[in-house]
């Protein structure tokens, strides 16, 4: 599998490529995912130079297999550096490593620590805590 990163510094075709991206992550992260508005906003953080992230696109001979997008969230030292946003790999592609890969290119890549969310009965879950991640907290949420 090749790797392509895209940030606010890659030059990429934003729209076009945000669009793409967008409409992968609707579609192979089924019941775990958002709307496409939703994960255009979370692409868009990733683009504005003084939020930022990353974006890391699997591709395998040269179509999209899967998708990371790591958050910045600016608050080193307290709250881990990155937050794990979204990622997904193509549903007829599951299986083969490719969700492994994207998680241990998204890692090293980070700068700093990394936060994600899973729904507990969320097979990747069992992914996420091979590759070292632990739960010591309790997420709790007031909506308004």
């Amino acid at each position: 599998m090749d790797f392509k990163q895209i940030n606010h510094t890659t030059g990429e075709d934003k729209i076009h490529t945000n669009r793409i991206i967008a409409e992968f992550l609707y579609t192979h992260l089924e019941q775990y995912g958002d709307k496409v508005e939703d994960i255009l906003k979370c692409i868009a953080y990733v683009m504005h130079p003084q939020k930022g992230g990353n974006i890391i696109v699997g591709l395998d001979n040269k179509k999209i297999v899967g998708t990371v997008i790591l958050n910045n969230t600016g608050m080193k030292g307290f709250i881990p550096e990155n937050i794990l946003v979204y990622i997904a790999v193509d549903n007829s592609q599951r299986g083969k490593g490719y969700g492994k890969s994207l998680m241990e290119k998204a890692i090293s890549i980070a700068d700093g620590d990394i936060a994600l969310h899973v729904e507990p009965d969320n097979p990747a879950k069992k992914l996420y805590e091979k590759l070292g991640f632990t739960n010591k907290y309790l997420e709790m949420r007031l909506i308004k």
